[in-house]
């Protein structure tokens, strides 16, 4: 709730700099001190880069790699002024797997901490860099197939010394924790899982730190050395791409693909051990807080905000619930539509800040709620370009990631 936090953009308004990043990429931006990491592919003929689209593919990913020689690689801005501070290339060559036209090679939100960022390229390596840009070391991951080509996207996270992430595929699915300074395999472990693209949590609750990891069979947690801690059928959708998040001392897990009936969303208390799974009628239980069967969104990762769960839905459509009982407070009301435009799309997360709810489409237009439990538009802020990456929000600035550019959005552009 930073007082600098602007309520209005445009591509010109309350913006303090805009700075061009070359090739496709969907990761969003993070931030250290005055740094601002990201990552980016870039094809060397950028004239056969297949440009992605707003809206449902309802097909296929891409089948077939594409040619030319690919360049995967690590920016670093400057905070105050979006200048480039350095760039370094990790790897160059053609790609080892295919991808959801809708997808890119950069997907993956890089980890960063007092030391270091960890850029994750999924179906590649993973590569740590000191903020300065020297590299410290590279693990490389062997590439798996992934369901209908669609890609990775699961981010990394880092934990004290540990970076963990989690490669679910069609093959042969892990989660994995390397050593933050030298880069060595800490752990891993097997899961009986096929792909998705969740990011895994660190929850770090009021009885023991925890990872927590989505999976379209089971649910899990694990402690910091890879043990199980607890697991749930949680009857999820068919593709698990939301991540789970903690809020009101609760881990909030959602799964929503558009064409499922089951949908579910589930609170869960901390404490849990063992197999903490619904039975079929239930509702809760001693650790499940609330279950709602249609509590899940397709791409956004949920949001909870002074006691509302919002539910951002890929097709334009928004609904809240009581964040602590999991009662619903207005179901799938649809944004209004602008002019002839078609109703809007959503990937990116939506966030909240001074008593409003920013919901980013892929057309580059967010549009502002009133936080609270009716369905309230205030305005909209159009960037006029596609954005599917979630924003970083510091230091009483936005970073949005657009298409081409990153926007440093703040008020009076100061």
């Amino acid at each position: 709730d930073d007082k600098r936090l602007p309520e209005s953009w445009s591509q010109t308004e309350n913006v303090a700099w805009k700075t061009e990043i070359a090739g496709l990429g969907w990761s969003s931006p993070v931030v250290w001190g005055n740094k601002v990491f990201l990552t980016t592919v870039v094809n060397d003929k950028a004239v056969e880069n297949e440009q992605p689209k707003n809206g449902l593919y309802l097909g296929e990913g891409r089948r077939g790699i594409p040619s030319g020689m690919h360049h995967w690689l690590v920016y670093c801005l400057d905070l105050k002024s979006g200048k480039v501070l350095w760039k370094q290339e990790s790897l160059a060559g053609t790609p080892r797997a295919g991808r959801h036209p809708k997808n890119t090679y950069a997907a993956e939100t890089p980890a960063v901490d007092a030391n270091h960022v960890y850029a994750l390229f999924g179906d590649h390596g993973l590569y740590c860099y000191t903020h300065d840009g020297n590299l410290v070391w590279e693990h490389t991951i062997a590439t798996k197939p992934m369901f209908y080509d669609y890609g990775s996207a699961s981010s990394p996270v880092v934990h004290k010394d540990q970076v963990i992430y989690v490669y679910d595929n069609m093959e042969s699915s892990y989660i994995a924790a390397l050593d933050t300074k030298t880069g060595k395999e800490r752990w891993r472990v097997a899961r009986d899982e096929k792909s998705a693209w969740a990011t895994p949590l660190v929850w770090e609750n009021k009885g023991r730190t925890e990872i927590v990891v989505a999976g379209k069979k089971r649910n899990r947690s694990y402690d910091l050395k890879g043990n199980l801690l607890w697991e749930m059928d949680g009857r999820m959708s068919n593709l698990i791409i939301p991540s789970p998040f903690a809020a009101n001392g609760m881990v909030y897990i959602a799964s929503g693909y558009f064409a499922d009936q089951q949908r579910p969303g589930f609170a869960i208390k901390p404490g849990a051990s063992g197999d903490i799974s619904l039975k079929e009628g239930e509702t809760t239980n001693n650790f499940v807080q609330w279950f709602q069967p249609k509590a899940g969104s397709y791409n956004t990762s949920p949001l909870v905000y002074n006691g509302v769960y919002y539910l951002l839905l890929d097709q334009g459509m928004m609904s809240a619930y009581d964040a602590n009982t999991g009662a619903i407070l207005y179901d799938r009301v649809r944004f209004p539509k602008t002019g002839n435009q078609a109703p809007p799309s959503f990937t990116a997360s939506p966030w909240a800040y001074q008593g409003k709810v920013f919901c980013l489409a892929e057309s580059g237009k967010t549009i502002v709620l009133e936080a609270g439990k009716e369905f309230k538009v205030l305005r909209e802020n159009d960037l006029g370009e596609m954005c599917m990456s979630c924003p970083a929000i510091v230091q009483g600035k936005v970073l949005i990631r657009t298409l081409s550019h990153v926007y440093c959005i703040t008020k009076s552009g100061k």
